[in-house]
């Protein structure tokens, strides 16, 4: 059973994912549909987190818009996704970073990695 799951999974995996961990700045080329019309909406933040593994792993971006804070989370392997672009990486020491929910301003930033 585990096997006939497998193979099924495998199948709707992508075969280019980005490498992107949480903290890094991304921008999410997600596909919207209006009416019969279908467009491509670009979503640019923070990732919070990644969870999950294979086809079911999700990540959560998190902008502020007009001062409100606004949090998205995709499948990874959606093909609503239509590709993740990596702006600048982060430099962070956790693996969820919920704490940029209380943050406002400057304070909210991640530090960037210098290579």
């Amino acid at each position: 059973m585990n096997d006939i799951i497998k193979n099924i999974e495998a199948e709707q995996m992508k075969e280019s994912v980005p490498e992107f961990n949480v903290g890094d700045t991304v921008k999410v080329h997600a596909k919207i549909k209006e009416g019969n019309r279908e467009r491509i909406q670009i979503f640019e933040g923070t990732v919070l987190k990644r969870q999950g593994g294979s086809n079911r792993e999700t990540f959560t971006v998190r902008k502020t818009s007009n001062g409100v804070g606004v949090e998205k989370t995709w499948p990874l392997h959606s093909p609503f996704v239509e590709k993740i672009e990596v702006v600048r990486r982060g430099k962070v020491r956790r693996a969820k970073l919920f704490y940029l929910r209380d943050r406002v301003g400057k304070a909210a930033k991640v530090k960037e990695v210098v290579k």
